[in-house]
């Protein structure tokens, strides 16, 4: 089996769509079910032989280094590389060029949440001696790949081909991407691609439509991912850590007479006053309802308070 050790995370989007959820937490660290989003991805890639890994922060810098004080997860190398102006995704995978070497790597967005196989795409770059393979998939969100005979021959219609897939957020590289993207300039790496193309270079991609895949990227798809996990009782087979998923925390003080209902978490040092209902509600660490209270469909961020009747409001 075929493996890449070197992974690039991409980590620095500014969460926008998951505003105000991200005031105050950068999008990669929002739990679910106490876990940090970002960790599903590392979870994943360190499934399929990846060692080390790059990280790049934009926003809120320090909260990623609390959570990675020792430049280490689950024992694999994770280097930190901010980007105090905003580099996308192509002057990103520039920007990073010393630490990821002159090896192939897997570069993977962290605010996907999904289950599937990666091997197949890698085990395609290798057998067909690819430049770039996408991982490729029918999302409902967009179609902007013209994937045909194995090769991606157009992206968003630059060479008037109708794109039938969606980029699934996760692909393999070889270092030759470096010298085609310029220095020190924020750029999608989607451009790049395509001059690639009409260059001659060989895009393969692999379509992966088995398995869950989340893009995380509203408040609606991330209660959307704690209802299908409590429904579903799902967890991705990568995951080896027990007792996830986690509905209330260790440290959470709950009310023997409140009442929980639906996908409801309660996280860390929370606490619930008495008879407070909580219906599909997400409660953040140090999170405090107070008794009587009754919320649903709510998100209560971090070290907030809420009391009285709400629906479907961040806190």
């Amino acid at each position: 089996m075929i493996t890449i050790t070197h992974a690039f995370v991409l980590g620095a989007g500014l969460g926008k769509r998951l505003k105000p959820l991200t005031d105050d937490l950068p999008k990669p660290l929002v739990p679910i079910f106490q876990k940090p989003l970002i960790t599903f991805a590392l979870d994943h890639l360190i499934d399929i032989g990846v060692k080390s890994f790059i990280i790049n922060t934009h926003r809120l810098p320090d909260l990623f280094r609390r959570f990675f004080p020792h430049n280490d997860y689950e024992g694999h190398v994770t280097k930190l590389v901010n980007e105090p102006v905003l580099l996308d995704t192509g002057g990103g995978i520039k920007n990073v060029e010393p630490d990821l070497g002159m090896k192939p790597f897997i570069t993977y967005s962290s605010d996907i949440l999904t289950d599937i196989d990666l091997q197949p795409l890698i085990d395609e770059h290798f057998r067909c001696g690819n430049d770039v393979t996408l991982a490729l998939r029918n999302t409902g969100l967009a179609a902007a790949v013209a994937f045909r005979n194995g090769q991606v021959v157009d992206i968003s219609n630059r060479y008037g081909v109708a794109g039938n897939h969606d980029f699934a957020n996760v692909a393999v590289w070889n270092p030759g991407i470096f010298k085609r993207i310029p220095p020190n300039r924020k750029i999608s790496f989607i451009p790049i691609v395509a001059n690639w193309i009409g260059a001659g270079g060989k895009i393969g991609g692999v379509v992966l439509n088995d398995g869950k895949w989340f893009n995380i990227g509203s408040r609606t798809e991330y209660l959307e991912v704690h209802r299908m996990i409590s429904k579903e009782h799902w967890k991705p087979r990568y995951l080896k850590m027990s007792g996830w998923p986690e509905r209330v925390a260790a440290g959470a003080i709950v009310d023997r007479t409140a009442q929980i209902h639906g996908c409801t978490v309660v996280g860390r040092d929370c606490r619930v006053g008495g008879e407070a209902i909580l219906e599909d509600t997400i409660l953040w660490p140090g999170a405090q309802i107070a008794s009587q209270s009754h919320l649903r469909g709510c998100i209560v961020r971090a070290n907030q308070k809420a009391s009285g009747i709400h629906r479907d409001i961040d806190i």
